[in-house]
This record gives C-alpha cells, sequence and structure tokens, in this order.
C-alpha cells in the first residue's frame, strides 16, 4: 500500500484520507463520469468494464469490476451530491446482502485538495475486509490519472 494515504479501521467502518495535489474541482469530475470512472475506480489487477450513472441526488448507478474470480457487479444510489465538495452513495454488490454506505468528502487544503472516504458496512464479508487495500490502490490509480491529466 502507498504511504499518501491515510487509513483508519473500525468496527464495520473505514476512513482513508489523501492529499492530492489538483484542484478540487478536477477531482470531483474525475468522480462524477463513467468515462473517467472506467479509467481508475477498481484497485489493482481489476478494471470497470461497464458504468452506468444518473450522476444526481436519487440516481442511480450500475458498474462491472472486472478481476478475480470473474465479474462483480455492484449497483447504488447517490443519497446526496454536494458540487464540488461531496458525494455520498449506498451500494450492493450482486448477490451480496452487505449495504454498504460510501461517503467522499473533498476538501481544499492550500492549493491541493483532501479527498476523505468514509464507509460503513451492514456486516463484515472479505469484501470489508480487503477495502483498506482495494481504497488505497484505488486511489493510487486516481492519483495517477490526475497527474497525466
Amino acid at each position: 500500500m502507498t504511504l499518501n494515504a491515510e487509513v483508519t479501521v473500525g468496527d464495520r467502518e473505514l476512513t482513508i484520507t489523501r492529499i492530492f495535489d489538483a484542484p478540487r474541482p478536477l477531482i470531483f469530475f474525475a468522480w462524477s463520469r463513467p468515462k473517467h470512472l472506467m479509467r481508475w475506480f477498481a484497485p489493482n489487477g481489476f478494471t470497470v468494464t461497464e458504468c452506468e450513472m444518473d450522476f444526481r441526488d436519487g440516481g442511480k448507478f450500475r458498474l462491472c469490476m472486472r478481476g478475480l474470480g470473474g465479474d462483480h457487479w455492484m449497483n447504488g444510489v447517490f443519497r446526496e451530491i454536494v458540487k464540488p465538495e461531496r458525494i455520498v452513495w449506498s451500494s450492493l454488490l450482486d448477490n451480496d446482502t452487505n449495504d454498504v454506505v460510501t461517503t467522499a468528502t473533498f476538501t481544499v487544503m492550500s492549493g491541493k485538495t483532501r479527498l476523505t472516504v468514509h464507509q460503513t458496512y451492514s456486516i463484515e464479508t472479505d469484501s470489508t475486509r480487503g477495502a483498506p487495500q482495494g481504497w488505497t490502490e484505488t486511489l493510487d490509480r486516481l492519483a495517477e490519472l490526475l497527474a497525466d491529466a
């Protein structure tokens, strides 16, 4: 895992914070369009092969991460979007009963952006136990994308 992220794991929750050397609107934009998410929103060894999203409060999304064990489909609903400050969504993996609520907060910090991702889980599963590493790798991929922008 990278040393660029601060990770805190609690009882069925995770908080990961990372500073990006990029403006907040650019980072927020990378989260708001399927074609951009497909380039970075997966840990190492995975790719996002399909992504549909209605990026608004109450809008739904569906995406497929392809990796170990085949395709992993995720469905969700955007609960709150405050541009360019916060995105809150709930999600479920297909064939899973773990309700996940994720909040991504984008804060301006001396010309950079502090991104905080906080997740809560209804139950502990293999995917929640792997979430710290998965999110760290995913945010590394976002940093690489932003560096090329």
